[in-house]
């Protein structure tokens, strides 16, 4: 009789084990209005499009393996997407969210439901919306904490905090960017950039900056995301060094830095110990350009306040880094490595199927209606990309004609010195192609950048997977010597990584996600320009392997 008792203790023990570990994924729900809102502190009357009136928008909380539920309610007069950056989205690429890509956009009074699990990630990423340049102020950030009970593989910090960088227009963006395409010349760059939506200080406005408060002794972990449309930047706190643990939701090797680097789309968390007793340090974000292209030069302050610390103390100030100081950023992406530890390790591809040299850059097309006669256009492989009217991966769904070709050139048609003197023809070929890709067949890119009509950093996302950068350089990619020199040991992971200025960039991934998706330059006015293409990843063996049915509100174009 005992032995019975026990046996069924233990049975009704292992059923109560199941069903925790069944239930250890929770559903997420959250809905997002989108809206239009004037905001005070941005000293303008101006408003602005913000979800659920906020400013930067909400923060998206979740585990590990969760499903995330969002209902996005359109109440404005624009077409609206909203893109999960970095979100891997296995197989729900239509909840992936760039607009005519995976889906056609929600339009005036509509809603639709995104629907995903965060399998396998954790970390700091972000969402924003992904059509015209709604994203600079349609963004916040997304947390995912580790499952319950596994700890972060470094100490424990007292404190989370999440700062979001930008970039704010006086005007509206839509505006800025409509009369640059009507003229064919550069957008006007931001007015001022900002620290969790405050410009602190700006030209004209009495704002106050960011303030974080912080105890001595204490350890914070920064989620810095970087949501800004064009421009690369500095962060660096006064006094302080940062330890960098984790980019893009992937954990690193830790190392120290007293300057962040990161582009936009980037995120990095790094650890702030307040080693001090009491004072005031000045927080700087200052853009980074090591070319003659124009940007926003005025650099956003906050504040680190340590408690205790009386109003009229005076705040210890920093060097800020010099706009050109490529050595700085060479430096902080060369330090960067893979944790590669036995719970996280890195699953570099070491064979290649596929291997693609993308040369990526901008160029001038003749315009007969703009300023110059000539128009600034962006391509990749001499392609600038036109945007369908109806989105990509439902056309490779249901097999619509028409919409695309599956002919993207692996190779530039023409080589040439891509960083040296430009050739006398610097006109791109327009088109909407893919690149068609195996399921589970491994990829090796070369994102070269060009220097046609200006070199500059070009930060490239690939939506649907995470890569390795298993090497980087200045100057043309060497495919004979180059490759010797790569890093198959612990590269770091992304989902973005900037280009150097006049160099190049490798990386390596395995397409086991099936359906289209979308690589691009995340500068935003490079994006609008052509600088993008698709990836077409077929279906694999079974339903395991294939794309999810579209849902039921998928919109229409």
């Amino acid at each position: 009789m005992m032995g019975f008792r026990v046996m069924a203790l233990i049975m009704l023990m292992a059923v109560l084990m199941c069903y925790l570990s069944c239930v250890e994924s929770i559903v997420r729900h959250y809905q997002f209005n989108v809206e239009k809102k004037s905001i005070s502190r941005l000293c303008s009357s101006k408003p602005i499009i913000t979800v659920n009136g906020k400013f930067p928008g909400p923060t998206l909380y979740a585990m590990e393996d969760d499903i995330v539920i969002v209902k996005v309610v359109n109440h404005v007069q624009d077409n609206v997407t909203i893109h999960w950056h970095g979100v891997r989205q296995i197989r729900t690429g239509w909840a992936d969210g760039p607009g005519y890509i995976t889906q056609c956009p929600i339009q005036t009074g509509q809603s639709y439901v995104y629907n995903f699990t965060l399998t396998g990630q954790r970390g700091t990423l972000l969402w924003h919306a992904h059509i015209n340049w709604q994203r600079a102020t349609v963004h916040g950030a997304i947390v995912i904490l580790p499952k319950r009970g596994v700890p972060y593989p470094f100490p424990k910090p007292d404190k989370e905090e999440i700062i979001i960088l930008g970039e704010w227009w006086k005007s509206d963006v839509e505006v800025v960017i409509n009369r640059a395409m009507k003229s064919g010349i550069a957008p006007n760059v931001s007015d001022a950039h900002t620290i969790n939506g405050l410009p602190g200080p700006a030209p004209n406005c009495t704002s106050k900056g960011y303030t974080l408060h912080v105890e001595s002794g204490k350890t914070y972990l920064l989620r810095i995301v970087n949501a800004g449309l064009n421009e690369e930047l500095f962060f660096k706190i006064a006094g302080h060094q940062l330890t960098v643990v984790e980019v893009d939701a992937c954990y690193t090797k830790p190392f120290k830095t007293d300057t962040i680097f990161i582009g936009p789309g980037q995120t990095t968390n790094a650890l702030l110990t307040a080693n001090q007793k009491f004072g005031k340090f000045i927080i700087t974000l200052s853009p980074f350009m090591d070319t003659i292209v124009a940007t926003d030069n005025q650099t956003a302050t906050g504040i680190i306040r340590y408690k205790g610390t009386l109003a009229f103390s005076p705040t210890s100030l920093t060097t800020i880094p010099p706009r050109n100081a490529t050595p700085m950023m060479i430096n902080f992406m060369d330090s960067l490595r893979s944790l590669n530890s036995p719970k996280y390790p890195a699953k570099v591809p070491l064979s290649v199927d596929h291997s693609l040299l993308l040369a990526i850059g901008i160029g001038v097309n003749p315009c007969a209606t703009c300023v110059n006669g000539s128009r600034v256009v962006a391509g990749i492989n001499n392609i600038t990309f036109v945007m369908p009217s109806t989105a990509l991966l439902q056309a490779h769904y249901y097999g619509i004609s028409g919409v695309y070709t599956d002919d993207f050139p692996a190779n530039p048609p023409t080589p040439y010195n891509y960083t040296g003197n430009p050739p006398a023809n610097m006109q791109t070929n327009n088109g909407t192609k893919v690149y068609r890709l195996t399921y589970n067949s491994t990829v090796q890119i070369v994102l070269q950048g060009t220097s046609m009509v200006a070199p500059e950093s070009h930060p490239t996302h690939l939506h649907g997977f995470n890569f390795y950068v298993v090497g980087n350089g200045i100057g043309n990619y060497d495919p004979v010597n180059d490759p010797k020199k790569f890093n198959l040991v612990d590269p770091v992971e992304r989902n973005t990584i900037s280009v150097p200025t006049g160099g190049w960039a490798a990386i390596r991934f395995r397409a086991d996600n099936p359906g289209v998706w979308f690589l691009h330059c995340h500068l935003e006015v490079h994006t609008t320009w052509g600088l993008k293409m698709a990836f077409l990843v077929e279906n694999g063996k079974g339903p395991n392997q294939s794309i999810l049915p579209p849902p039921i509100d998928l919109p229409k174009c």
